[in-house]
C-alpha cells in the first residue's frame, strides 16, 4: 500500500442522536434494534490509497478508519463514481457510498474504491464484467490483509455500489462475510433494456456522465468550489431538503448540464455495445450478469429498495430474492417511495445492525422476526402517508387473493369482459403526412380505469397484465403505467411494465410480429404495493411511446422508439390482475 497523502483527522459524527450531523431518510425497518456500536473514535481519512490487483493495475481508494491502533471490520464501497465526492452532500445518483462520518466512528474501516479507468485508477473501465469481478475479489482480500483489518469484510452502497456487491459475492472471496445491496440490479441487461425497449433516457446520460467524471482530477474534486459546496450542503436546513430528491431521476436530466468532453474509448464503445450491438440477452450481458451466480452465494445478504424505483433497481430486488431462496440468511425491506435519500444516508442504522451482527458478533435484533419487512404506500384515511407502517412476511410475495380486471371497450377496468375492442395509433417521428390530410381520429394511447372504490383496497406483490391484441406493424412496443387516481382527479404513477412485441416469448430469441394476427402479450409489470383509499380509483394507460413530454412514465425514464408506425388494437379479453391483500378487501 502506498499513501500519497498524509492521513487527516476528522471528528464529525453523523447519526440521529443529539449533537450528531443528522442523517436524512428512514433509518430502520421497524424492528427493535439493540446493542448497536456507539461512536467512540475520531476518523483518520487517507486519500489516494493505492491497491494493486492481479494484473498490476493500480486502483485508488479513500479510506476512513478509526483513529486507533486496533483492528476493525472493513466495509468496501466500490464503483465507477468519483470516490472524492462521496462526502459532498449533493442529491445526485453518484453519491451513494454511504455517509463517511457514520461507520468509522463506530468501529469500521470504510474503504471507497474507484473501478479501473475511473477516479484516477489506472487501466480501462469494463463495466461489471469478469475483469471488474476479479478486481473486486482482489480488493476484498487486500482489505482483509491490512494491519488495521480484523479480516472481516462487508460492502456498502446503493445502485452501482450495490451491483458491485452482488458481483463480488458471486466470486466468493473468502473474507467477504456479508453484503447489504440496497437498490441493486442482478442483471445489467434488465437495467439497460426493458424487455426489448432501450432505457436510453437513463443509460445514455449515465454513461456520458461516467465518462465525463472519469476525466476529472483531484484539482476539481478537492478544489475551492467543491469545498464550498461541501460547506453549504452540510448546513442542516439545506441538507434536510435533499432527502426528498431522487438522485437517479436527476440523472435523467443531466444531459442539460453536462457539457464536457470525454474519450470515446471505452465510454462510447460501451454505449454502442450496450444500446446498439446487443439488444437481446446474449454473451455480452451474461458476462455482466450476477443472477445466475447467486445460486452459489451463501453469505448473509440484505436486499431492499424503494417502491418508486420501478425503472431501474426494483425488479432485481425480487429476482435476487428468488435466486437466493436457498440461503437462510437473507433479509429484505421494501421502503416507501422516496425511502432512499441522495446523498445516500438512509437505512444506515439498519446497515449498522446488520454488520454489527455478522462482522462483530453482536446480538442486535436484526435477524429477529420474519425475513421480509415492507411498507404498503398510499395516503391513509387518517391522513398519514403510510411510510412508517411496517408489515412483515415470512416470504415474498405476501399472501394475497388475485383480482382480475378486463380492459373493456368502454374504457372501464371491470371483472366482466364486454367482448369489444379499442385501438390507438403509434406514429414514428419520421411518419410524414401531407399538410391537407384529415385529422387523425385515433388517440396515441388508451386508458382504462375502475370506478372509485367504496372501501380501501390494498395490494402487494406480482401484477399480471395480459394483452390480447393485433398490430399492423412487424414489431411494436407496449408501455403500460398503472396509476392511483384520487377523488379530485390527480394521479400518481405506481408502477410500469414494458415489452417489445418481438420479444414476447424471450429476451434472447426475438420472433417477428405477424401484422394483423392476434397475439397474446404478457407485459412484465414491475411488482409493487399500494393502499388505495376509499374514493380512489385504479387506472391503466397503454401506449407504444413515452417520448412525448406528457407521455406516461415512472420517474421520467424514457425509451428509444421501437418499430414502425402501427394501429394497435386491444381486445377486452385482455386483463389486469392485482394481488389484493387479505387484510383489506373492497
Amino acid at each position: 500500500m502506498t499513501d500519497s497523502t498524509q492521513a487527516e483527522l476528522l471528528t464529525r459524527v453523523s447519526g440521529i442522536e443529539p449533537g450528531q450531523r443528522r442523517l436524512n431518510g428512514v433509518q430502520t425497518s421497524g424492528r427493535p434494534l439493540r446493542n448497536l456500536s456507539e461512536p467512540r473514535y475520531a476518523t483518520l481519512r487517507t486519500r489516494d490509497v493505492e491497491i494493486e490487483v492481479r494484473d498490476h493495475t493500480i486502483l485508488l481508494a479513500d479510506s476512513y478508519r478509526p483513529d486507533d491502533s486496533g483492528q476493525f471490520p472493513v466495509l468496501v464501497s466500490f464503483s465507477c463514481y468519483p470516490r472524492q465526492i462521496q462526502d459532498v452532500g449533493a442529491p445526485l445518483g453518484f453519491i451513494e457510498a454511504g455517509a463517511v462520518d457514520f461507520f468509522a466512528p463506530r468501529g469500521y474501516v470504510h474503504l471507497i474504491v474507484n473501478a479501473r479507468g475511473t477516479g484516477g485508477s489506472t487501466g480501462e473501465w469494463t463495466m461489471l464484467d469478469e475483469t471488474e469481478r476479479n478486481d473486486l475479489y482482489d480488493v476484498i482480500e487486500w482489505a482483509a490483509s491490512q494491519p488495521w483489518s480484523d479480516g472481516n469484510v462487508g460492502m456498502l452502497g446503493i445502485s452501482y455500489f450495490a451491483m458491485a456487491q452482488l458481483a463480488a459475492a458471486v466470486c466468493t472471496p473468502p473474507h467477504l462475510k456479508a453484503i447489504f445491496p440496497i437498490a441493486t440490479s442482478d442483471s445489467l441487461y434488465d437495467a439497460v433494456w426493458h424487455h426489448g425497449l432501450a432505457n436510453t433516457g437513463f443509460v445514455s446520460t449515465w454513461l456520458s456522465a461516467v465518462g465525463v467524471m472519469s476525466q476529472k482530477t483531484n484539482a476539481l474534486w478537492e478544489g475551492h468550489r467543491l469545498n464550498l459546496a461541501r460547506k453549504v450542503l452540510s448546513i442542516p436546513s439545506v441538507h434536510e431538503k435533499m432527502q426528498h430528491l431522487n438522485g437517479e431521476a436527476i440523472v435523467t436530466v443531466l444531459k442539460d448540464v453536462i457539457h464536457s468532453h470525454y474519450p470515446a474509448e471505452p465510454f462510447d464503445r460501451l454505449w454502442q455495445e450496450a444500446v446498439i450491438e446487443h439488444p437481446t440477452e446474449d454473451e455480452f450481458w451474461s458476462a455482466r450478469d450476477a443472477r445466475a451466480g447467486l445460486a452459489g452465494v451463501d453469505i448473509p445478504v440484505y436486499l431492499g429498495c424503494d417502491w418508486d424505483n420501478a425503472p431501474l433497481h426494483l425488479p432485481s430486488t425480487f429476482t435476487a430474492w428468488d435466486a437466493l431462496r436457498h440461503n437462510p440468511n437473507v433479509r429484505m425491506a421494501m421502503l416507501a417511495p422516496g425511502g432512499l435519500s441522495w446523498p445516500w444516508e438512509s437505512f444506515h442504522l439498519e446497515a449498522l445492525a446488520w454488520y454489527d451482527h455478522w462482522l462483530k458478533g453482536a446480538d442486535t435484533g436484526i435477524m429477529d422476526g420474519e425475513p421480509v419487512r415492507y411498507i404498503v404506500p398510499g395516503a391513509r384515511e387518517d391522513g398519514s402517508d403510510g411510510s412508517n407502517d411496517w408489515r412483515s412476511a415470512e416470504s415474498w410475495p405476501p399472501r394475497s387473493e388475485p383480482r382480475t380486471f378486463h380492459l373493456r371497450s368502454d374504457g372501464v377496468l371491470d371483472a366482466k369482459d364486454d367482448g369489444g375492442q379499442r385501438s390507438y395509433l403509434y406514429l414514428t417521428a419520421d411518419a410524414h403526412r401531407s399538410a391537407n390530410a384529415s385529422p387523425v381520429t385515433l388517440p396515441d394511447r388508451l386508458e382504462w380505469a375502475t370506478g372509485p372504490f367504496e372501501r380501501p383496497v390494498e395490494f402487494a406483490g406480482s401484477i399480471e397484465l395480459t394483452v390480447d391484441a393485433t398490430a399492423t406493424a412487424h414489431d411494436t412496443a407496449w408501455i403500460a403505467v398503472l396509476y392511483d387516481v384520487a377523488a379530485d382527479g390527480s394521479r400518481e404513477a405506481i408502477t410500469a411494465g414494458w415489452l417489445r412485441g418481438s420479444q414476447r416469448n424471450s429476451d434472447a430469441v426475438p420472433e417477428p410480429v405477424a401484422p394483423g394476427a392476434l397475439a397474446t402479450y404478457s407485459i412484465p409489470v414491475v411488482p409493487n404495493a399500494r393502499h388505495l383509499r376509499a374514493g380512489h380509483a385504479l387506472a391503466l394507460v397503454l401506449t407504444s411511446s413515452d417520448s412525448a413530454k406528457d407521455a406516461p412514465t415512472v420517474l421520467g425514464f424514457r425509451h428509444s422508439p421501437t418499430g414502425d408506425s402501427s394501429v394497435n388494437t386491444v381486445l377486452s379479453s385482455s386483463r389486469l390482475v392485482i394481488p389484493v391483500l387479505d387484510s383489506v378487501q373492497s
